[in-house]
């Protein structure tokens, strides 16, 4: 089984039967159109009757994980995830390309060992993130040329080995595909929380002022203290003063036998 979830429409397996010959087929496919790609290393691979399974297996199952190096590794899962199996496709025809595509490659390989061993240590400068994402930009395989392959190793297959004991399902092409073959359902979407926090009921919100009560909001109609008071104001407690106090009080009062004063100086004014 492929080790993420959308490769589950790339490659179904229920036994070790079945995975056998899911990942033949798509062997079958590669190697088909390895023929268009580079048909240099197809009459190679098949002078030397070298099946596909032999050299793939590990590419496809790991997704090219034990492979490449992890920088390219993470470059090809993103095209995988926005493009489709096309591209794990599409990776693999490219490093036979480059490793059998010419006749001068082929000189240090003349068997079936020197070939499965030149293919299992591929040269790094193939494997750089640049070179490869370029090389698999550019290479002209198509979502439709797979498909079109698929059912026709489908029907090949039926012919020489009869049916196949797994169902073998359209190479869905990105994740957006995927997704619009098995949709989600409403209850699949749902949260389900473990832990669950009870808040316990505020009166008041953060950032808003309390509300006023009714007798907070009438005004005071109270007249202001007077901070100093004079002997004949109606704030001063007089009441509550004894005769001696009274009395003391009204000798410090500057202010004392003022209708007095004032008649004499009004005398002495019209004099």
């Amino acid at each position: 089984m492929y080790p993420l979830r959308y490769m589950s429409s790339f490659f179904v397996s229920s036994s070790s039967v079945s995975s056998q010959e899911a990942i033949q087929l798509d062997g079958e496919i590669l190697f088909a159109l390895l023929k268009r790609v580079s048909p240099v290393a197809h009459r190679h691979l098949k002078k030397h009757k070298i099946d596909p399974i032999l050299y793939m297996t590990e590419w496809f199952m790991c997704a090219f994980s034990r492979t490449l190096p992890w920088a390219s590794v993470l470059r090809v899962w993103d095209m995988f995830f926005c493009e489709g199996v096309k591209i794990i496709f599409r990776v693999g025809l490219v490093l036979l390309k480059c490793m059998l595509g010419s006749q001068e490659k082929l000189k240090v390989c003349q068997g079936q060992y020197e070939t499965m061993e030149l293919l299992r240590s591929i040269e790094p400068r193939y494997m750089q993130e640049a070179f490869l994402v370029q090389e698999i930009i550019e290479l002209a395989i198509s979502e439709r040329d797979i498909e079109k392959e698929h059912l026709s190793q489908l029907r090949r297959w039926k012919e020489t080995r009869g049916e196949l004991n797994c169902k073998s399902p359209p190479r869905m092409h990105g994740a957006k595909a995927i997704m619009a073959a098995e949709p989600p359902s409403r209850q699949d979407l749902k949260q389900h929380p473990t832990i669950i926090v009870e808040v316990p009921p505020t009166t008041e919100s953060k950032g808003k002022k309390p509300k006023k009560t009714k007798t907070e909001k009438k005004k005071d109609t109270s007249p202001p203290l007077n901070p100093y008071p004079l002997p004949n104001d109606p704030t001063l407690p007089s009441d509550n003063l004894s005769p001696s106090e009274s009395e003391h009080l009204q000798k410090d009062t500057p202010l004392q036998g003022s209708n007095q004063s004032l008649s004499s100086a009004e005398q002495d004014t019209y004099l």
